[in-house]
C-alpha cells in the first residue's frame, strides 16, 4: 500500500471516534495499520482521572493478550498506538473487531475498562484459490446453462469486501452472482450463445473479482474452456446444503459426511468424480474428499476456541465435463478441554495486621476459553475465614480480607485460589498467593508470674543479685524488644531505690544496700515491662523480697539484772527441798526461728551438786536437800545460747545466799564483798539497816498475804469459767534494738501454775519485789529499793519465786 494511501485513509478516520464513558468505561474507534505512536484516545479526561492521579497510582494497561497494541501516556492521559494493528490477523471475519484491556491503577486498587473498535481499511484485494482453472464444456450445452465458478475471498469486511465479478470478454459467457442462505454469494458462468467445438475448441476468459473499497481492489483467475462433445447431463447432488457436527478432539482421518450426485448420461458422461472446489484460508488443508466416493476425511486438528464451523463446497464433475456442486456446513462441538485461566493483575505481597476488613489484597482475572457452561467460572478460596473473593464482574475478582488480621496468631498465609468450571468433567486451576503480615504493637509485655517471692539473707553485699524478673512479648522486633523499670515507691519512708535496683535489659533484680533482718524483715515493690513500640505497652509486677535472717546477734540476758559494781543474791532457805526453784534466768535473742531458740547450762558452781538449771526455761533449782554445812554464799555462772549455726551465747552470774534470816545474810554478803575493808561506823549502820529491814518485812508480809488471797480468788474464778490460758508476753520487747535492756519498767498479770510440775492454774499479779544488792561503795546505809522486772508468761513460773533486794553498804 502506498504512502498517499495511507495518508489518505488516516486522514478519512484518524479519530473520528465514537466515545462512551459511563460506570468505569470508554469505547474509543481507530482504523486499523495506523502508525506506532498514533493517538488513540485523552483517557484521562474521559474518564474524569487528574493526571496526578495517573502518576501516583503507577496507571498501566493490562490485556491478556501476549501482544500489547495500546499503551497509555501517563503523563499526558493519552492511549497511543504502540504496535501496527492488522485487523485482519486480529480478527479474521469477526465484525466488530476489537481491544479489550484494563486501565489499572494502585494504592488504593482500581481498575477502568477501556474497549477500542478497529474499523478496515481496503488493504487487502480479493484472491481466487487458483490462478487458472481448466473446464471441459460440451457443446451441447444448452444457452442459459450454468458454471459454478471458484469464489474469490476479500479478508476486508464491510464495503472493503468483495463486491462484484467481472468477465471478459463477454461475447458467448456472462458472468452472474446467487446469493446463498448463508449470506454469501456464488458466482456463476453462464452460456449466452451455443458453442461449436469446430469453429472454436478452446476458450480463454478472464474472470475478475473487485471489492468496494476507495481506491478498489480486485483479483483475476484465468479459466481455460475445452469444448467437448455433446454431453447433457450435468451431476445432481441428492442436497443443496449438507450438514455435520464433528467433536473438536476427533483424530485425523474421521469419517465427517459423505456426500452424493447423480448424472443421467451414461458411461463416461455419467461417471462422476468428487473435488473440493472452494474453502477459506483457515480451513484449507484440515477436509479431504474421497474422489470416487464423495467421503469428507478430517486430515487436521481443530479446536473450537479459535473457530466454531467451516463450510466446504463440494463440486461434482462426470466424465462429460458437466459439473454439479453442494455446500457442506461443519459444525464443530466444543469440549470442555481448557481449566480456567487464572491471571494476576496486582497483588499486595505485606499487609499491616491492622488492616481493615474488606481491604483489596489482589485483584485478579478469570477466563475460560470453552463456550456455555464448560466457560462458566467459579472461584473460592481455602481460607473462608480471613479472606474472601468477590466478583466485581463476570472475569475479575478481588481477593479482601473479611476478619481483623493478628500477626502473632498468623504471621504469613499461603492463599490459595481455586477457579472451576461447569463442565463434566468439570476443569480447574489455581494460584497460590502468599501474604506476610507486618507487625502492629498490639500486645504488652507479660510477666511469667502474677507475682514474684524472692529471698535474700541479711547482711548480704551490695550489688548482690537477687531474682531475675521475666516478661515476654508476643509482637515481633522492636516492638517485642523488654525493657524492665523501677517503679517509684517507698518502703519506711525511703525510696525503694535505695533497697534494691534492676536492670533495664536483663530484668536482674539487685541490692543495693546490706539488709538487716532485726530492722526490715519484708518489703514490696513493682516493676514494670515496657516494650519498644510506638507508643510504648507496658505491664507491672509485684515482687516481694523475703529478708531471711542470719545467727548474728547473741542471746541478752534481761534477768538477773548485772548492775555493774552491785551484786544481786536470791535467798534460799535452809528448809528448801529438793527442786524448789530459786531463781529464773530471763534471756532472749533478738534472731528468729532457730537462731532464738535458747537454751540453759550450768558453766561454774560454788556448788554444782547443791544447783540446777533447766535446758528450756532456765530455772535454778535445788537438786537435793540444803544442810547447814552449805556455805551462804553460793556463785553460779550461767551460759546462755541460741541454736544457730554457729551457736551464740551469753553469761550470766547469779548470787544465791543459803540462810533462814536477814543477819546472817547481811553478814555474810558483807564478808564477802569486804573481806579487807572495815568501816568503823558499821554498827550504828546495822541498826539502821536492822530497823529499815524489819519495816519493809512487815509490809512485804502484808502485801503477800493479800496477793496470795487475790490470786486464790482468781484462780477459782479462772478454774470454774473454764477459760484457756492465753500466754503473754512482754510488750515492746522489739524496741529495744540490740541494746539488751527494756527501755521502761512495766507491771505484767500473767496466767501461771503453782509449779512447772502441776498443772494448777492460779492467776496472779506480779508486784515489788525483793532482792539483796551489795554495793561495795556504798556508805553502808540500807536502803529498800523497788526492782519490777518482767515475768515471761511460761506455764512453769511458780509463785515461790520471791527475792528480797537489799543495799548492805558499810
Amino acid at each position: 500500500m502506498s504512502d498517499g494511501t495511507m495518508r489518505r485513509q488516516v486522514l478519512l478516520f484518524i479519530l473520528v471516534l465514537s466515545v462512551s464513558s459511563a460506570l468505569g468505561q470508554v469505547s474509543y474507534s481507530v482504523p486499523e495499520e495506523m502508525a506506532t505512536g498514533s493517538f488513540v484516545g485523552n483517557v484521562a479526561q474521559d474518564l474524569g482521572l487528574d493526571i496526578k492521579r495517573l502518576k501516583s497510582g503507577k496507571a498501566r494497561v493490562f490485556t491478556r493478550d501476549s501482544t500489547a497494541y495500546i499503551e497509555l501516556n501517563r503523563e499526558k492521559g493519552i492511549l497511543l498506538i504502540k504496535e501496527r494493528i492488522d485487523r485482519e490477523a486480529l480478527c479474521g471475519e469477526m465484525t466488530p473487531c476489537a481491544l479489550h484491556f484494563q486501565i489499572l491503577l494502585e494504592d488504593p486498587m482500581e481498575f477502568y475498562s477501556v474497549t477500542v473498535e478497529i474499523t478496515d481499511v481496503n488493504d487487502n484485494p480479493p484472491t481466487f484459490v487458483t490462478s487458472d482453472v481448466q473446464l471441459n464444456i460440451s457443446e451441447s450445452a444448452l444457452i442459459g446453462a450454468s458454471f459454478t465458478l471458484d469464489r474469490a475471498t476479500d479478508l476486508d469486511v464491510g464495503r472493503n469486501g468483495l463486491k462484484t465479478y467481472v468477465l471478459k470478454p463477454n461475447d458467448v459467457f456472462s458472468v452472474k452472482m446467487n446469493s446463498q442462505g448463508d449470506g454469501g454469494k456464488s458466482v456463476e458462468m453462464v452460456l449466452n450463445a451455443p458453442l461449436d467445438r469446430e469453429k472454436n475448441d478452446h476458450l480463454s476468459l478472464v474472470l475478475t473479482a473487485v471489492d468496494g473499497g476507495e481506491p478498489q481492489m480486485s483479483g483475476t483467475m484465468q479459466i481455460h474452456i475445452t469444448v467437448l462433445d455433446f454431453n447433457d447431463n450435468a451431476p445432481v447432488f441428492t442436497q443443496s446444503v449438507y450438514k455435520a457436527s464433528v467433536p473438536e478432539n476427533a483424530p485425523i482421518g474421521t469419517a465427517v459426511v459423505t456426500v452424493s450426485a447423480t448424472d443421467a448420461d451414461y458411461e463416461s458422461n455419467g461417471r462422476i468424480s468428487y473435488s473440493i472446489s472452494n474453502m477459506l484460508d483457515h480451513a484449507r488443508g484440515l477436509f479431504g474428499i474421497k474422489r470416487e466416493t464423495g467421503e469428507v476425511i478430517l486430515n487436521g486438528k481443530f479446536d473450537y476456541e479459535k473457530k466454531k464451523n467451516f463450510e466446504i463446497h463440494i463440486r461434482a464433475t462426470d466424465g462429460g465435463g458437466l459439473t454439479g456442486s453442494c455446500k457442506l456446513i461443519v459444525d464443530v462441538l466444543d469440549l470442555n478441554d481448557n481449566s480456567p485461566d487464572i491471571h494476576i493483575m496486582s497483588k499486595s505481597n505485606v499487609i499491616s495486621e491492622d488492616a481493615k476488613p474488606n481491604t483489596v489484597v489482589t485483584m485478579i482475572n478469570v477466563e475460560d476459553a470453552d463456550s456455555a457452561e464448560n466457560g462458566k467460572v467459579h472461584c473460592v478460596t481455602n481460607d473462608d475465614n480471613n479472606f474472601i473473593l468477590k466478583s466485581t464482574s463476570g472475569k475479575f475478582y478481588t481477593l479482601v480480607t473479611d476478619s481483623e488480621l493478628d500477626r502473632e496468631r498468623a504471621a504469613e498465609y499461603n492463599i490459595t485460589v481455586t477457579c472451576s468450571d461447569e463442565g463434566v468433567p468439570s476443569l480447574s486451576s489455581s494460584v497460590t498467593l502468599t501474604l506476610q503480615i507486618s507487625d502492629v504493637n498490639d500486645n504488652p509485655p507479660v510477666f511469667e508470674r502474677s507475682s514474684y517471692e524472692a529471698y535474700i539473707t541479711e547482711n548480704n553485699t551490695p550489688g548482690l543479685s537477687i531474682f531475675t524478673v521475666k516478661a515476654t512479648d508476643s509482637d515481633w522486633n522492636q516492638n517485642a524488644r523488654v525493657s524492665y523499670i523501677l517503679e517509684d515507691s517507698s518502703v519506711n519512708g525511703v525510696p525503694v531505690s535505695s533497697y534494691v535496683s534492676v536492670s533495664a535489659d536483663s530484668g536482674v533484680i539487685h541490692a543495693v544496700r546490706s539488709f538487716d533482718y532485726e530492722q526490715i524483715k519484708d518489703f514490696q515493690f513493682r516493676v514494670k515491662a515496657q516494650d519498644g513500640g510506638s507508643p510504648p505497652l507496658s505491664s507491672n509486677v509485684t515482687v516481694k523480697i523475703m529478708i531471711q535472717d542470719q545467727n548474728d546477734n547473741a542471746p541478752q540476758v534481761l534477768y538477773p539484772v548485772q548492775t555493774g559494781g552491785s551484786l544481786v543474791a536470791e535467798m534460799v532457805p535452809r528448809s528448801a527441798d529438793v527442786g524448789y526453784l530459786v531463781t529464773k534466768v530471763v534471756a532472749v535473742d533478738v534472731d528468729s526461728g532457730q537462731n532464738a531458740w535458747l537454751s540453759y547450762k550450768l558453766q561454774k558452781a560454788t556448788d554444782r551438786a547443791l544447783f540446777e538449771v533447766g535446758l528450756q526455761n532456765g530455772e535454778v533449782r535445788t537438786i537435793r536437800q540444803v544442810t547447814d554445812k552449805d556455805a551462804v554464799k553460793q556463785r553460779l555462772s550461767v551460759i546462755v545460747e541460741d541454736n544457730g549455726q554457729p551457736s551464740r551465747s551469753a553469761t550470766v552470774i547469779v548470787n544465791v545466799a543459803v540462810a533462814d534470816s536477814f543477819p546472817e545474810v547481811l553478814s555474810e554478803f558483807t564478808d564477802f564483798t569486804h573481806d579487807k575493808e572495815y568501816n568503823e561506823n558499821l554498827t550504828f549502820y546495822l541498826v539502821l539497816a536492822l530497823a529499815v529491814v524489819s519495816f519493809l518485812f512487815i509490809t512485804c508480809v502484808v502485801v503477800i498475804i493479800s496477793v496470795k488471797i487475790y490470786r486464790w480468788r482468781q484462780s477459782r474464778i479462772l478454774y470454774h469459767s473454764n477459760l484457756p490460758v492465753i500466754p503473754y508476753y512482754p510488750p515492746r520487747y522489739s524496741d529495744t534494738l540490740g541494746t539488751g535492756t527494756l527501755p521502761h519498767v512495766y507491771n505484767y498479770e500473767v496466767c501461771r501454775t503453782t509449779d512447772s510440775r502441776k498443772s494448777d492454774c492460779k492467776f496472779g499479779r506480779a508486784g515489788s519485789q525483793n532482792v539483796l544488792i551489795m554495793d561495795p561503795s556504798s556508805t553502808g546505809t540500807m536502803q529498800r529499793i523497788q526492782s519490777e522486772k518482767s515475768i515471761l508468761d511460761e506455764p512453769d513460773s511458780p509463785l515461790e519465786v520471791r527475792p528480797l533486794s537489799y543495799l548492805l553498804s558499810h
